[in-house]
């Protein structure tokens, strides 16, 4: 066993603590914390049986499986707040896990990267991922698009009724879905020779140290066992949150954007620190961007009608803070791609990017439309 998996497994002792001080007079905040400390180990478990799986389903359904189970925390915690009325932190943390990973995940890895050749800038892509970089940011453009679209229509209506808003939000979600649909033909099929990246059997891999340890059957089993469990800890997570809003005075602002994310995207914003400090910032920027596109054009057109369908309908009018923000991350992630080159300076940019706006969302007390 590897060292990775050796210290996941030590990590899932935090599932029954969590579990247990969820039914004792706890502070919230400690239980909250606990609970997203229980969520990391869960979701790299859950990565590595995917990629597990997907190695012996082969390419095609493995990469498909891959894209619409890669962030299936996030899915799993979003749906289970959703449930309990917490939309707007629901709305904040998806919009949050894009900015983490944009600006954290690549941060790190583009900084980590750079200490590796700090005698001179680092190629960032070759020829074909220079071709999958300018995709990527039209794609992270388009999602800009889509979130500034409903808070455009409400800043230029004098009246505006929120049935009009859900159903832009539907036809909106409706075509992110298209879009996402069609990114997955053009990169496993179409221009699948653009995404071809060596398969690598480090730590960075999620189901590397996985594959051959287990049948599929099992490994299908471990899956669900996996994602039960999730569902029990996303529970807590989600019923501790409420209270430790209303104990501790913390902004259901700062909540999602911030708080949230740091749990539920931390394997991907591991994983590209790992992939940085290897030196291998192509991986990383894939790991990052690929992630946050998932989210943007995948989970959150599916939470809007999931919404629809529970009762607790969810629309795409985000706070018009949190769109700013993620315009800032997706501006800032694609000025330092446009030169094909990156070093630890503009890694460090990222970082600090994102610390100014955890402290912009901290110091932003409530949510405004």
């Amino acid at each position: 066993m590897s060292r990775k998996d050796a210290f996941l497994l030590r990590m899932l002792i935090f599932v029954p603590i969590c579990l247990v001080l969820s039914r004792m007079n706890v502070n919230p905040l400690i239980v909250f914390i606990m609970a997203g400390v229980a969520i990391i180990p869960l979701a790299a478990w859950i990565a590595n049986f995917t990629e597990a799986i997907s190695t012996r389903i082969g390419p095609t359904f493995g990469g498909l499986l891959n894209a619409t189970f890669g962030n299936a925390t996030e899915m799993i915690v979003s749906v289970v707040a959703l449930q309990a009325g917490l939309i707007e932190v629901v709305k904040a943390s998806l919009m949050g896990s894009i900015m983490a990973n944009l600006l954290l995940g690549l941060g790190f890895a583009l900084f980590l990267g750079g200490l590796h050749t700090p005698d001179k800038s680092f190629q960032l892509n070759t020829e074909n991922l220079g071709t999958v970089a300018r995709v990527n940011a039209s794609l992270l453009n388009l999602v800009v698009v889509f979130l500034l679209a409903p808070t455009a229509i409400e800043i230029t209506s004098i009246s505006l009724h929120m049935e009009t808003t859900n159903g832009f939000s539907y036809i909106s979600s409706a075509l992110m879905l298209i879009c996402y649909i069609l990114m997955l033909f053009f990169s496993m099929k179409t221009h699948s020779y653009l995404y071809g990246v060596e398969e690598d059997a480090e730590p960075e891999s999620y189901g590397s140290e996985a594959r051959g340890l287990y049948k599929l059957k099992l490994h299908i089993g471990l899956l669900l066992g996996t994602t039960i469990v999730l569902l029990f800890v996303s529970e807590v997570l989600v019923s501790s949150l409420e209270k430790a809003i209303a104990t501790t005075g913390v902004s259901e602002l700062f909540t999602g954007v911030i708080l949230i994310p740091m749990f539920g995207a931390a394997v991907e914003i591991i994983t590209c620190g790992i992939c940085g400090s290897k030196n291998k910032v192509e991986l990383a920027s894939s790991v990052a961007i690929g992630s946050s596109l998932q989210i943007a054009m995948f989970v959150t057109p599916i939470l809007v009608f999931a919404g629809l369908m529970i009762g607790k309908p969810m629309n795409l009018d985000f706070d018009n803070f949190t769109v700013m923000g993620l315009c800032i991350a997706v501006l800032m992630t694609n000025s330092v791609k446009t030169d094909r080159r990156a070093n630890w300076l503009e890694g460090i940019l990222l970082l600090i990017t994102y610390v100014m706006l955890a402290a912009a969302f901290f110091l932003h007390p409530t949510l405004v439309g």
